[in-house]
């Protein structure tokens, strides 16, 4: 089975696509998919090192004034991404949560009227834990080639404390769902309904 043509992660944060799924992006961006990161506008220094992150990771970057659910449309009518990426809502950051409600709130209308996005997908979050307990992630991705890449673009986020913090977690979730499926690192991602339907898979 091929990967997608194109991919869209819709996050909350500057930093969140390279932590939650940088190696991901990664990987399919070097595998010619069109990948493109939506976030919020949030200032100068952080704007900069968001673009920074994605041109790293392969990707485009999309700022928005906001992250509403008739943005969210927006954007997915402009791009019509096959694949789409973002938060858990049960996730523990309250920004996080909104963001994850505005996209299932936009897919509906948007998938009736477009046929996209195809398949939905949930990142990872803090320490893998949501409000109501543990992440139990559907499906991992081998990003053992592209964890560097990962790491670099994370780097470029000078204005959070990523060595201090978001690094180490970053390293000890990939060095942990890697574990899970016999690689070195892998990024995790769970499933959404898409008007009742969750993406087929070939084998178990």
């Amino acid at each position: 089975m091929s990967g997608p043509a194109s991919m869209l992660a819709v996050m909350a944060h500057p930093d969140d696509a390279e932590l939650w799924a940088g190696g991901t992006f990664a990987l399919h961006a070097a595998a010619g998919a069109k990948v493109t990161i939506a976030v919020r506008s949030h200032d100068p220094i952080r704007d900069s090192e968001a673009a920074a992150g994605a041109t790293l990771l392969g990707a485009e970057l999309c700022l928005l004034t906001e992250v509403s659910t008739d943005a969210v449309s927006e954007v997915f009518a402009n791009v019509r991404p096959e694949v789409v990426v973002t938060h858990p809502v049960r996730d523990a950051h309250p920004d996080h949560r909104q963001v994850g409600l505005a996209v299932l709130d936009a897919l509906p209308l948007t998938v009736i009227t477009t046929g996209h996005p195809r398949r939905v997908y949930t990142c990872e979050s803090y320490n893998g834990l949501m409000l109501d307990g543990p992440i139990f992630p559907h499906t991992i991705i081998d990003i053992s080639t592209t964890f560097d890449q990962k790491m670099r673009a994370l780097s470029v986020h000078r204005s959070q404390p990523i060595t201090e913090h978001f690094g180490p977690m970053a390293e000890t979730l990939a060095r942990l769902h890697g574990g899970r499926i016999g690689a070195a690192y892998g990024e995790a991602f769970t499933p959404v309904p898409v008007l009742g339907r969750l993406p087929a898979s070939v084998h178990l």
